[in-house]
C-alpha cells in the first residue's frame, strides 16, 4: 500500500473529510476514541479493542503526514483562508457602502 493510500484508509477510519484542520482531525479522533473505547462500548470486547487499535493507528498516520506537510506562507496563500472580517475589509474596504466609518 503506497502512502496515499494508507491516508485515505486512514481517512476513513477517522471518518473525515477530504479536508480538515488539525483541530476537526483531533476532534474527529477523540469523538471516535470515546464511542469505541473498551470501557464504554456496547459491543464484544474485542471489537472494541480492534477499533480502537486501528483508530490509533490511522491518528499515527494522519498526524505523521501533517509533521511533513510544508505549509506555504505566501502571500496568495495565505488569502485564501482570511478570517471573515479580513475577508469583508480585502474585497468591501474603501466601497461607502460597506466601511463604517464613511
Amino acid at each position: 500500500m503506497n502512502l496515499y493510500e494508507k491516508i485515505a484508509a486512514a481517512r476513513d477510519v477517522l471518518e473525515l473529510p477530504e479536508q480538515a484542520t488539525t483541530r476537526e482531525i483531533k476532534a474527529s479522533y477523540r469523538r471516535l476514541v470515546r464511542k469505541w473505547h473498551p470501557d464504554k462500548c456496547r459491543d464484544t470486547g474485542k471489537k472494541c479493542i480492534e477499533m480502537t487499535a486501528r483508530l490509533n493507528a490511522a491518528y499515527k498516520i494522519i498526524m505523521d503526514y501533517c509533521k511533513q506537510y510544508r505549509y506555504s506562507f505566501a502571500e496568495e496563500e495565505v488569502h485564501k483562508y482570511l478570517p471573515d472580517d479580513e475577508w469583508w475589509m480585502a474585497r468591501f474596504g474603501n466601497d461607502p457602502i460597506w466601511n463604517k466609518d464613511k
